[in-house]
């Protein structure tokens, strides 16, 4: 049976570190910024870098995402933001299927110890209901197709396709995007 979860606007840089942050502050990872920021700033923010910009992409607004709660505890991160904000208004793999200024979710984050327990599920409502408050139209997601196969954790951060369905997203296209050998999929949800 799925827990209910508190997901909120990722204000609290803290708990955006607990979930995206790295475990040494020298180490090298994403903080979520690969798709946020464009490619040659992805390239040029090393180390603590990274983490100076992500603090400030939560500190001056609008967040970058959301946080799922478990009690006070955060036990999950989305990334979501209009696409125009991010690589995806460029990204030549994910098609544009409009001109509809909508929203991305790119990144699902599941702390260790709270799989299985329905984070991501609340995570994919929860970060729809943040565009829909913030005038999106509509949000897309671009998830792994794996069609029941297994997946490796780290490489799962789009989320599956399946999670999206069952969240009332539907399968708008195919993209040319492949990770961990699965194809990823462009699904959208309207918010009007």
């Amino acid at each position: 049976m799925s827990r209910v979860f508190d997901v909120r606007p990722a204000v609290v840089f803290d708990d955006v570190r607990a979930l995206v942050g790295p475990k040494r502050p020298d180490a090298n990872v994403c903080w979520c910024l690969s798709y946020r920021v464009p490619s040659k700033l992805n390239n040029e923010l090393r180390g603590p870098a990274r983490g100076e910009y992500a603090e400030g992409l939560v500190r001056n607004g609008p967040p970058p995402g959301v946080l799922a709660y478990d009690g006070d505890t955060p036990v999950g991160w989305a990334a979501v933001a209009p696409r125009a904000d991010t690589a995806f208004a460029r990204n030549r793999k994910i098609p544009h299927v409009d001109e509809l200024p909508v929203w991305s979710l790119w990144c699902i984050r599941v702390r260790p110890g709270h799989r299985g327990q329905g984070v991501s599920h609340a995570l994919i409502a929860g970060a729809a209901d943040f565009a829909r408050q913030s005038g999106a139209p509509a949000i897309e997601a671009y998830p792994l197709d794996n069609q029941g196969e297994k997946v490796d954790l780290t490489m799962a951060y789009p989320g599956l396709r399946k999670n999206f369905e069952a969240a009332g997203f539907t399968y708008v296209a195919d993209t040319d995007s492949v990770l961990s050998g699965f194809s990823r999929v462009l699904m959208r949800l309207s918010l009007s």
